[in-house]
This record gives structure tokens, sequence and C-alpha cells, in this order.
């Protein structure tokens, strides 16, 4: 799956992102590696369900699939 992302310089030094595609997916690093190390972390964190909580009917199933 590839995203895009706006990277931004905060004023206060470091960067932080969006995600657009994903709403109120963002976060931020004092460093540009750490702000990508924690944009993985952050896209996977608003993408991820918790399936346990769902209710799914009996006739359905869950899936993963890759983009």
């Amino acid at each position: 799956m590839k995203l895009k992302v706006i990277i931004h310089q905060a004023e206060e030094g470091g960067y932080w992102a969006e995600v657009p595609s994903i709403p109120g997916c963002a976060t931020q690093g004092e460093t540009f590696e750490e702000l990508l190390a924690n944009l993985y972390d952050a896209v996977e964190g608003c993408l991820s369900i918790d399936s346990e909580k769902l209710k799914i009917p009996e006739n359905a199933r869950i899936v993963e699939i890759a983009v």
C-alpha cells in the first residue's frame, strides 16, 4: 500500500506529518528519521481494529488483504 503523507517542519523544531487519506492520522518526530518511524506506527494504529470487539454475523468472516 502506498500513502501520500504531508510532512511539515514544526515551528518549535522537528517535524510533524499527516496522512490525508486517513482522517485523524498524524504524528511527529524530533528528527526526520524519527518521524518516519512514527509514521509507520501511526498508520498501523489508525488502520488496525480489534476484531474481537466487532459484532460479526455467523455467516460472515474476517480476511486480511494487502494492497
